[in-house]
């Protein structure tokens, strides 16, 4: 896997924030007195983004996101430099990553297992959906930490050798930035959710700034990919999640 790709499947796997059609700031009234994290709440999903993501050798890519999700089952997407040329495209259920990179033929069709035992990484459909909708990594329980911090809850949590640091605001009960490094210095991510908008009476992230620092065969890799969502629309009707290689 090359240290270009490696960005994008990460990318991939993580950056499904959300946001609305009509610029309404999410208001959430009174702020939460106890620890009660908001989960977003939906079938199926499908958004639209600008992209930008900058790489450590200093290459800058631009370029659009389509998104479509069923929840706890599906995420899939596109990704296209623009033109109309669909570069990349991903499908993500609960047991495989596949992924068609169209360009540089360097596909991955694996289970997170496999993934688990080439990089190091365990990871999970879960855990990647809370990330995508700033959730809490991870349901609180009593082995996690947990501080009130003026108008916000601090959370830390240790999961499979991987430690997660939330903040929590209390005006909204979603994770406004997200601290998460292994245990082994083999990867850290930093997720910044700074404003959140109106979607169906629901928080959802607007602009999503992500830092990724991990280690692939040949070296590290350090990206930063910054989203600007364009649409998002929540539904009951099914969707369709067209990919083969």
């Amino acid at each position: 896997m090359n240290r270009f790709f490696g960005g994008i499947l990460f990318l991939a796997l993580i950056t499904l924030g959300s946001c609305a059609k009509k610029t309404v700031l999410y208001d959430g009234g009174e702020g939460m007195n106890e620890f009660v994290p908001v989960k977003a709440r939906y079938d199926y999903l499908s958004a639209k983004a600008k992209i930008v993501i900058e790489e450590e050798s200093g290459k800058v890519t631009r370029g659009t996101l389509n998104l479509r999700a069923k929840k706890d089952s599906v995420l899939w997407f596109t990704m296209s430099p623009g033109m109309g040329m669909e570069a990349i495209r991903g499908l993500f259920t609960k047991d495989k990553i596949q992924v068609r990179d169209r360009l540089g033929k360097d596909d991955a069709n694996l289970t997170y297992l496999e993934f688990e035992r080439l990089y190091g990484l365990k990871l999970s459909l879960e855990m990647f959906q809370n990330i995508l909708w700033a959730n809490t990594p991870f349901q609180f329980d009593y082995q996690d930490r947990l501080l009130r911090v003026g108008k916000r809850f601090e959370l830390t949590q240790i999961r499979d050798g991987v430690r997660y640091y939330s903040k929590v605001e209390t005006s909204h009960g979603k994770v406004s930035e997200l601290v998460s490094n292994s245990l082994d210095d083999r990867g850290s991510l930093l997720a910044s959710y700074p404003k959140f908008l109106d979607v169906q009476s629901q928080p959802f992230p607007a602009e999503v700034l992500f830092k990724l620092a991990f280690k692939l065969p040949e070296g590290s890799q350090n990206t930063i990919i910054h989203l600007e969502w364009t649409s998002v629309e929540l539904s009951s009707t099914p969707l369709s999640f067209p990919f083969r290689f």
